[in-house]
C-alpha cells in the first residue's frame, strides 16, 4: 500500500509543472486571428483625438465627446467596446467595428453623448478609450483630455470666457491628419505618417 502513495505522489509532482508551466504561457481562449505562432493580424488601434464640449456644464447638461480612431493594423475586423471614463468610471460607451471598410489608415470618428443628470458638481478628468487585449501596442488605446470637465451645481453662472461652455481638444502628438478639401464629404478620413 505504500508503494502506491508513492507512485502517486511521484506522478503528481511531475504533472505539476506542466499545469504551471501552462497557467502562465498565456489565455486559455485566443483568437483565430491572434495566433502565437506570428502568422495572425497585426492589430494595432489607436486613439488620435478625443474633443469634448462644453467643457464647462451644468448637473443635468448632456456633454458631447468625440473620439478619432486610427487602425494602423492589416485588413482585420473585429468589434470591440469603446468607452468614456470620467475619473476612471465609464460614463458612456458603445460597441466599435473596425476593418470592414478597408486596412491601416481608416480614420473613425465615434460621438458619444453623457447625460450628467444625478452627477456630483466637481472636476471631471475624460479618457476616450478602445482596449484590446490582442492589440499590437496597447499604450495608445487611450488618450486623455488634459483640460478637466468642470460639471457646476445648477443655477451657478459660467465663468467668464466660458460663456458658450468651451471646448477641450487632446491630440496625439504623433498624429498629423489630412486637411479636408472641397468635395471630399462622405469619403474616409485618413492619416499620413506618424505613427
Amino acid at each position: 500500500m505504500r508503494k502506491w502513495w508513492i507512485v502517486l505522489t511521484m506522478l503528481l509532482l511531475g504533472a505539476l509543472p506542466v499545469g504551471v508551466e501552462q497557467a502562465v504561457s498565456g489565455p486559455r481562449f485566443l483568437r483565430a486571428d491572434s495566433d502565437v505562432g506570428g502568422s495572425g493580424a497585426y492589430i494595432n488601434l489607436i486613439v488620435r483625438e478625443v474633443r469634448v464640449t462644453p467643457i464647462v456644464a451644468h448637473v443635468g447638461d448632456v456633454v458631447r465627446i468625440e473620439m478619432a480612431v486610427e487602425n494602423r493594423g492589416d485588413n482585420a475586423n473585429d468589434t470591440v467596446p469603446a468607452e468614456i471614463r470620467a475619473n476612471r468610471r465609464v460614463v458612456a460607451s458603445r460597441l466599435f467595428t473596425y476593418g470592414f471598410e478597408g486596412g491601416a489608415g481608416n480614420l473613425y470618428r465615434l460621438t458619444f453623448l453623457w447625460d450628467t443628470k444625478g452627477v456630483s458638481p466637481g472636476e471631471y478628468r475624460i479618457r476616450g478609450e478602445v482596449f484590446l487585449w490582442y492589440d499590437a501596442s496597447e499604450f495608445d488605446n487611450f488618450l486623455d483630455v488634459k483640460e478637466p470637465l468642470v460639471l457646476l451645481p445648477v443655477g451657478t453662472a459660467i465663468p467668464a470666457g466660458k460663456e458658450g461652455g468651451g471646448t477641450a481638444v487632446t491630440v496625439d502628438p504623433r498624429w498629423r491628419p489630412v486637411q479636408s478639401q472641397p468635395g471630399d464629404a462622405g469619403k474616409p478620413a485618413v492619416s499620413t505618417g506618424g505613427y
